[in-house]
């Protein structure tokens, strides 16, 4: 046997763990390994409207599918469906609560967990934390808040959040207002970019996707 051979077949008795390999699915896998990293991605309404891959006049293509992979090919499971036309942000918001409270169930760390939405899913992601009431699970907001945000979704607020959006951003604002109500444990942190594509900054991997990545990571002590 050579030593190409033989390293070969060693690589095939590592976990895809262990190996930072990650996959894409639709909705929790059957089997819940609690070693692995977890996150579940919430896109935003043009894909409710439009399809996998829409193309907005301002903004460009949204490239939903291309997103999710390079998240998978930082090690996470990533876990994302396309949502139907009309989906009341609430009642998705309640259905993500009961998928972080699956796996948490499964035995995965609650800092192995992220939720990260873009605009709707940011808003979903943000009710999200005010009903979980999980402290260390991470949640990330890409371009998710404003003035919609009620005191009451704002003084639940729990977990590890961090906010990010441009500067340049007509549609979405600061997560300050609602910090600040929380009553609850809250670690945040938020990004303000200052790349002048709006809205649009978070339709295509960038830089953003690496410093979400690695801010997850951190909390996970997995590295970036």
């Amino acid at each position: 046997m050579t030593s190409r051979t033989f390293a070969f077949l060693l690589l095939l008795l590592v976990p895809a763990w262990a190996l930072g390999v990650g996959r894409v699915l639709r909705s929790l896998p059957e089997k819940v390994d609690p070693r692995q990293d977890y996150l579940i991605y919430l896109h935003g309404r043009i894909i409710e409207e439009e399809g996998l891959r829409p193309t907005s006049p301002e903004f460009g293509v949204y490239e939903y599918e291309k997103i999710l992979a390079d998240f998978a090919g930082r090690g996470f499971v990533v876990i994302s469906e396309p949502r139907p036309r009309g989906t009341d942000p609430g009642a998705y918001a309640d259905k993500v609560v009961g998928q972080v409270r699956a796996l948490l169930h499964a035995g995965v760390p609650p800092e192995h967990i992220a939720v990260v939405g873009f605009s709707k899913g940011g808003g979903i992601a943000l009710l999200t934390a005010s009903r979980l009431a999980a402290p260390k699970v991470n949640f990330v907001i890409l371009a998710g808040c404003g003035d919609w945000i009620s005191p009451e979704i704002g003084q639940r607020l729990q977990g590890r959040i961090l906010s990010m959006f441009d500067a340049s951003d007509d549609r979405a604002s600061t997560c300050e207002k609602a910090f600040r109500q929380a009553k609850g444990p809250l670690v945040r942190e938020e990004v303000v970019l200052k790349l002048g594509t709006g809205h649009g900054a978070f339709y295509r991997p960038g830089d953003w996707l690496g410093r979400v990545a690695g801010w997850v990571k951190q909390a996970s002590g997995s590295g970036s």
